[in-house]
């Protein structure tokens, strides 16, 4: 949504096609409605994931089921788009669609024999990415399948742009055997590379933040664009188009927002309070939630802790919790479901983020300039944790380990005893990710040469 926004900041004209699911949590708990009333050229259609409310997979393990749904009954209302055009929407010059959904528009553009322009955004990082498209070269370097638990700590000498950086462990979690054998991991490497397939490849990204990585990647596809990070260049990019005004800002949250949380930021010192969000795709159990809230209270720091209802698998009876953890959090902490993130992240208050590691999130914390300590769930952020502690230098990567003196030990670390080493390195790389999206930067003319190539791309078809 931030893209589209970003498009239409530059004069195009965008349809944003989602599913009912995610539209109708967008129409509750986002503001889709003010953001239509403000770019006429904005237009939002949908269709059905074929789940309902009752049953929708949601988040979590079942990604893989909604991404299948999508996959096979997106196409009849993508080919009624690709044909219908009106005064309001006019014919389409180009198709910019989520890369994990494979060569769904490319198959649609094919079968109907329309000739243009089919860009894939992949959401991910680019070393997630890459990784992916590296995995059948691995395969035949042997250095894949891992071969269980006592091989996760092997190093990974022959991913091109990240040649011994990367343990087994490190590796996108879809790349981990499971009891099904490793079909998803088969999938998601079969569903990046029909990426090579697509006229473009946007990446939320920036040549300083994954520079090696972007130049493999390079290698493999002809058009690269690197507009990241998205919600930074949107911002920059509002500003530069208001000149001085207030920069309009829309909420494109699916949860309820709770403001709550910034009246209590408000009270607290500078630079004193440890943020806790595990996004809305990470699913815990019993145990590693005590360990992690027993560290952060054992760790007598402050702590905002976004905590969505149902982050625990079954039912989590809060009754439960030791007395000495609720008395801590009444004290030095302040829970709840949902916060707005990108305000909570440049919040002074605010001194480290203990993440999930999910890239949304990793890079709003970099924009911020906010160290990080890591615990990474699936996909691509089992990677993303290794590059914020091993190449970034700006947090801690506590991947695969949930244990409350870990917690609590590297809240002090990231808070106190390594605290001027994180923040000089988080600085910079704030610093590095405004110049990318700032005039002459790396993302701002990559921005320009994608509008050109849409631009031109229209004038073809028509």
């Amino acid at each position: 949504l931030k893209l589209a926004e970003l498009l239409v900041l530059q004069n195009l004209r965008v349809t944003f096609l989602t599913t009912n699911t995610i539209h109708s949590r967008l129409a509750r708990f986002g503001e889709i409605q003010v953001l239509s009333e403000s770019y006429p050229t904005l237009h939002f259609k949908t269709f059905s994931d074929c789940y309902d409310e009752g049953n929708h997979p949601g988040f979590g393990d079942r990604i893989w089921d909604l991404i299948s749904s999508v996959t096979l009954h997106a196409k009849p209302f993508l080919r009624d788009i690709l044909l219908s055009h009106t005064p309001q929407i006019p014919k389409l010059s180009c198709v910019i669609q989520d890369g994990i959904f494979g060569s769904l528009s490319s198959g649609v553009a094919s079968e109907l024999n329309i000739s243009i322009p089919i860009i894939h955004f992949r959401t991910v990082s680019s070393c997630c990415f890459w990784a992916y498209m590296s995995a059948t070269k691995l395969l035949q370097c042997q250095e894949l399948p891992i071969r269980g638990d006592d091989d996760m700590d092997r190093i990974i000498k022959n991913l091109p742009g990240m040649e011994n950086l990367l343990r087994c462990r490190d590796l996108p979690s879809f790349f981990r055997p499971n009891q099904e054998g490793n079909s998803t991991f088969e999938s998601y490497a079969d569903r990046s590379r029909q990426s090579l397939a697509a006229d473009a490849v946007i990446l939320n990204s920036f040549e300083d933040l994954e520079g090696p990585v972007l130049s493999q990647i390079r290698h493999n596809f002809s058009k690269v664009y690197t507009v990241g990070p998205l919600h930074h260049h949107l911002n920059m990019r509002k500003a530069e188009s208001n000149k001085g005004k207030e920069i309009p800002r829309f909420k494109n949250s699916i949860f309820q927002v709770d403001r709550s949380c910034m009246t209590w930021l408000d009270a607290q010192p500078d630079g004193s309070v440890m943020y806790v969000s595990f996004g809305s795709s990470t699913i815990m159990n019993k145990e590693d939630l005590m360990e992690i809230w027993h560290g952060l209270v054992n760790s007598k720091k402050r702590f905002l802790w976004v905590k969505l209802p149902d982050i625990v698998a079954g039912k989590h009876n809060e009754e439960h919790v030791p007395t000495e953890v609720k008395e801590g959090t009444k004290e030095r902490g302040f829970i709840v479901e949902w916060a707005p993130q990108e305000e909570v992240l440049t919040h002074k208050a605010i001194g480290g983020f203990l993440t999930h590691s999910g890239w949304n999130s990793t890079l709003e914390s970099l924009v911020a300039g906010v160290p990080m300590i890591c615990w990474p769930y699936f996909a691509d952020q089992q990677i993303n944790s290794r590059f914020v502690s091993e190449v970034w230098k700006v947090g801690l990567d506590m991947k695969d380990v949930c244990d409350r003196d870990v917690v609590e030990k590297m809240v002090n670390d990231v808070m106190v005893h390594r605290r001027e080493e994180f923040l000089k390195s988080a600085q910079t790389m704030a610093m590095l990710a405004h110049q990318s999206v700032s005039p002459g930067g790396s993302s701002y003319t990559s921005l320009h040469d994608l509008i050109e190539y849409i631009i031109s791309a229209s004038r073809e078809n028509n």
